[in-house]
């Protein structure tokens, strides 16, 4: 039986005026409550016609992979089907889910075979924006930079009101002269530079940039979600004013604009951004992706009509209101009595060892080990604070992502932390960032790098509680 997920293709061929970027209805699961995720080779046109499709991996054969929506308090159901000629797992960055449905391979399941399947089911305790992506090291950077990702909503029990809700996934590839994808995934030079950053830029595998026509006045949502596999964007908005509602799938503190009216966007990252378009007839408002060492370039553009009867101006708009703060999320972590723990980054010393056909060119606190050590790196007890030091000694900047919890950046003069939470860190050559956090979930939890490449030479370890 076809799976009954909606994907892009099947989205458009049912409703040619539904936007790309528009969220798709709640699709029903199939019989047995199971949603279905093939994960199989595929074919996708990122180059404009007559050049050949490009050699993907898709998930029901479609980049993204179907969006998944599900409600608050709702089991979600869901079964990985490998039709790849690789072992998989799935793994669902931001999720606060039990340790056992983490999806990390090697160290939470086994690794799906191909030919296997492998059932997820869990309750999300948080609405917000998630993701899911491929999560056994040997082989999630290949899996990932071919097209294997998708989102997750959870949705609010009261969402804001807004007549555009939108979802732009942000990706690059990087092809050859034949468009195909370039493999270099596990490759020595990649590990230590800055990782593949592609020149072809897309959303929701779309050359950019997208054009939307609204009318004015429009309150939008938009849901950003980062699929990159190295590169570290900045975002700028103009011709609106942005508010930012959340960071990494939980809310703000309160809303607030970023400052330049720009957001760094990391590997993974996700932001739920809301913003008015102007109110009069004809203009225009867009997302620029900033370049660096190249030229600034537009992702989306939104220009606003006004129809003959609805000409005259529309009422001023209420304010942008905050989302509702997660009340599951504590509102007090105890520095003083938390376990502290510096995690040094830096190239291995004093020379990469190989392990399963990949040089372990990263190293971790000193120590360069093939996808998960034996031990981990601390332990502490269910309900204890957590307090990490994320030193880079390099000269990259790195993207750490901590599994099955939220942090909280903390200021750099230890006076306190930043107004929302984060899973994925950024931290610049030769920073350290600190974060916090409880251990609320008892199991072994990841900390890998997002830079694709990179968890699989090394950068990727492991912490317990009990």
């Amino acid at each position: 039986m076809p799976s009954p997920l909606i994907t892009r293709r099947r989205l458009i061929g049912s409703s040619l005026a539904l936007s790309l970027i528009d969220l798709p209805a709640r699709a029903e699961p199939a019989a047995g409550g199971f949603f279905e995720l093939q994960a199989a080779p595929g074919r996708l046109q990122l180059l404009p016609q007559p050049a050949a499709e490009t050699p993907v991996f898709a998930f029901n054969g479609a980049v993204p992979g179907p969006l998944l929506r599900c409600k608050k308090g709702e089991e979600l159901k869901l079964r990985l089907v490998n039709k790849l000629e690789q072992p998989m797992s799935l793994m669902w960055p931001g999720l606060r889910i039990a340790n056992a449905m983490d999806g990390v391979g090697g160290l939470t399941q086994k690794p799906v075979e191909p030919g296997e399947s492998f059932d997820y089911r869990f309750t999300p305790p948080d609405s917000g924006l998630f993701a899911y992506r491929p999560g056994y090291l040997p082989f999630a950077a290949e899996q990932f930079s071919r097209g294997l990702y998708g989102a997750l909503i959870v949705e609010e029990t009261d969402p804001p009101r807004v007549d555009r809700d939108m979802l732009a996934i942000i990706a690059d590839w990087r092809l050859d002269d034949q468009g195909m994808i370039a493999e270099d995934f596990g490759a020595k030079e990649e590990a230590l530079g800055p990782g593949s950053i592609g020149a072809l830029v897309t959303v929701n595998s779309q050359p950019t940039p997208l054009t939307e026509t609204t009318k004015p006045g429009a309150r939008v949502r938009l849901r950003l979600v980062s699929a990159t596999a190295a590169r570290i964007m900045s975002i700028a908005f103009e011709g609106v004013t942005p508010m930012i509602l959340a960071v990494d799938g939980q809310p703000a503190d309160s809303a607030f604009e970023p400052v330049r009216r720009t957001i760094p966007v990391g590997p993974g990252a996700r932001f739920d951004v809301m913003f008015d378009l102007p109110a009069e007839a004809g203009k225009e408002a867009r997302l620029v992706l900033r370049g660096d060492n190249e030229p600034d370039r537009d992702l989306l553009m939104f220009k606003t009509e006004a129809a003959a009867e609805t000409a005259q101006a529309a009422a001023a708009p209420a304010p942008i209101a905050s989302l509702p703060v997660n009340p599951l999320l504590p509102t007090r972590i105890r520095l003083e009595t938390a376990k502290r723990l510096d995690i040094v980054i830096e190239p291995a010393k004093p020379a990469p060892t190989t392990a399963g056909g990949r040089e372990l060119v990263w190293s971790l606190n000193g120590g360069a080990v093939a996808d998960f050590a034996e031990k981990p790196l601390f332990s502490v007890k269910r309900g204890a604070a957590v307090s990490l030091g994320l030193v880079n000694r390099s000269n990259l900047t790195q993207a750490i992502h901590i599994r099955g919890h939220q942090a909280r950046l903390l200021h750099d003069l230890d006076d306190g932390w930043e107004p929302y939470w984060r899973d994925n860190i950024l931290i610049g050559p030769g920073k350290t960032k600190r974060i916090a956090f409880i251990a609320e979930t008892p199991g072994k939890w990841a900390i890998l790098s997002f830079i694709a490449g990179r968890e699989g030479a090394g950068l990727a370890a492991w912490f317990l509680v009990t």
